[in-house]
């Protein structure tokens, strides 16, 4: 069995206690993660604290250091994707992607850059504009996708000059600290630590005083508790928070032709994806197809072990989440729901069938909340206003995606929606140069290229008089 260790001050360590990791597939404890404690709390902290100075000075300098961290990655990307798919579930070959991916992310990071802006340059004086770093940044990462978002935070946090404390999932931390492993000598000491803990961590660290900045991915109500436990000490706070994105599919679309990116749009990663497709709005003259098309791809795809290269889709990752979806699909069928294919566990571990279910209504549980899980419910409409409206209807704003070969139609449609990304006849396609973040509850602030430097730094004015 691994032994894994926490990262403070450059030195991997051990902790006196430790909790269980449960694999999802099976259902059954695989491993033990370290219990970090609070006097190693403090230290993580406080050797950030100390890093900070010297670390903000020389752009160039973290650079070299972030593409060092990348290749550092890269090379245990194989060990990292198997301990990742071991607590998390998805395939394997789909934990590897995740792992080369994030270090793509460092790189693409370590090669941005907000210069100095000048303002006003005149014979009388001159006004600079200056992006500084905040100090230290407490990122706190979710189950779902531990190793690249938590890369994404901590790349853009240090190449702006800020220090990190790391704090992943309870769920999933193992792959995370493997990845601290690996990068331990790119950085300077304390530039990055990376601690693992039961849920009571996360909230010291996010109230640590000699924290600046906490960036957090998770739920909607923990989002909210973090900007509560900011507010008293005025930290700053990126929230990028969950979502329930609607797919509005018009009815010049052929479905045969659209089943199999709308599908994957709601089931990568068996719906545990903040972004995914949580509920589609179909005209009632193409309905009958597509759905009978989506129940036909989510009777193809395996659902099963991560390890087993047969599958195709992964287990739900933890018991509560498991329990939660399991309820929401009883509490439609109760309703009136009528489960087209899944609906049901699979019988193996957390293990949930993808699910297509209709004869829904925007008022069930199913619809209206986030379901996170590999369930999509779909709903027919006649009036492309009112499709757009119920569609908008949330407290939810993260994405949204409309499908249709007339782009001039469908972009005017896109536009419409609520949400911080809306596509148009794709879902789930990120990208590096774009901004990303939420409106309503979605979240608070944005990630990606120079948006998501702006986010970690603060504006000085620097005012000169000739």
């Amino acid at each position: 069995m691994n032994h894994y260790r926490l990262l403070i001050n450059g030195k991997l360590t051990s902790t006196t206690d430790s909790f269980a990791v449960v694999n999802p597939a099976s259902g059954e404890v695989f491993a033990q993660a370290p219990e970090c404690s609070e006097q190693q709390l403090d230290q993580a902290v406080g050797s950030a604290q100390q890093a900070f100075p010297q670390w903000g000075q020389d752009h160039n300098k973290r650079k070299a250091a972030l593409m060092d961290m990348a290749n550092a990655i890269q090379q245990q990307s194989k060990k990292i994707a198997e301990v990742l798919t071991l607590e998390q579930g998805k395939p394997l070959k789909h934990a590897t992607r995740e792992v080369m991916a994030s270090a793509l992310q460092i790189q693409f990071a370590a090669n941005t850059e907000l210069p100095l802006e000048v303002l006003q340059d005149t014979d009388d004086g001159r006004i600079e504009l200056h992006h500084k770093p905040y100090g230290v940044v407490a990122a706190i990462t979710p189950w779902n996708f531990p190793v690249s978002i938590a890369m994404g935070k901590v790349a853009t946090a240090l190449i702006a000059g800020n220090t990190v404390v790391l704090k992943p999932s309870p769920y999933t931390p193992l792959s995370t600290l493997l990845v601290g492993e690996a990068i331990q000598s790119a950085l300077p000491p304390g530039v990055l630590n990376i601690i693992s803990g039961s849920d009571p961590l996360g909230a010291c660290l996010t109230i640590h005083p000699l924290v600046r900045k906490i960036d957090f991915t998770g739920s909607v109500n923990t989002g909210k508790q973090v900007a509560r436990a900011a507010s008293d000490d005025l930290k700053r706070v990126t929230l990028e928070l969950g979502g329930n994105d609607a797919a509005i599919v018009l009815e010049d679309v052929q479905p045969k032709e659209i089943a199999n990116k709308l599908f994957w749009g709601a089931f990568t990663n068996s719906g545990q994806v903040c972004i995914a497709i949580k509920r589609a709005y179909v005209h009632e003259s193409i309905y009958p197809q597509l759905v009978s098309e989506l129940s036909l791809l989510a009777k193809k795809y395996p659902v099963g072990d991560g390890m087993n290269e047969q599958t195709a889709l992964g287990p739900i990752n933890n018991q509560a989440q498991f329990e939660r979806v399991s309820s929401l699909v009883e509490d439609a069928k109760q309703h009136g729901a009528k489960i087209e294919t899944g609906g049901a566990p699979t019988g193996q571990g957390f293990g949930y069938q993808s699910t297509i279910m209709t004869e829904v209504n925007d008022e069930m549980s199913i619809v209206c909340e986030e379901q996170f899980g590999p369930v999509l419910p779909i709903l027919t409409y006649t009036d492309l206003d009112d499709a757009i409206a119920r569609a908008n209807h949330t407290h939810f704003g993260l994405g949204g995606s409309v499908w249709s070969p007339n782009l001039e139609r469908a972009s005017d449609v896109a536009r419409r929606l609520q949400c911080g990304t809306a596509w148009v006849n794709q879902h789930l396609a990120l990208s590096p140069v774009a901004p990303f973040g939420g409106s309503k509850w979605s979240g608070i602030g944005y990630i990606n290229g120079r948006w998501g430097y702006e986010g970690a730094t603060e504006l000085q004015v620097v005012n000169i008089k000739r």
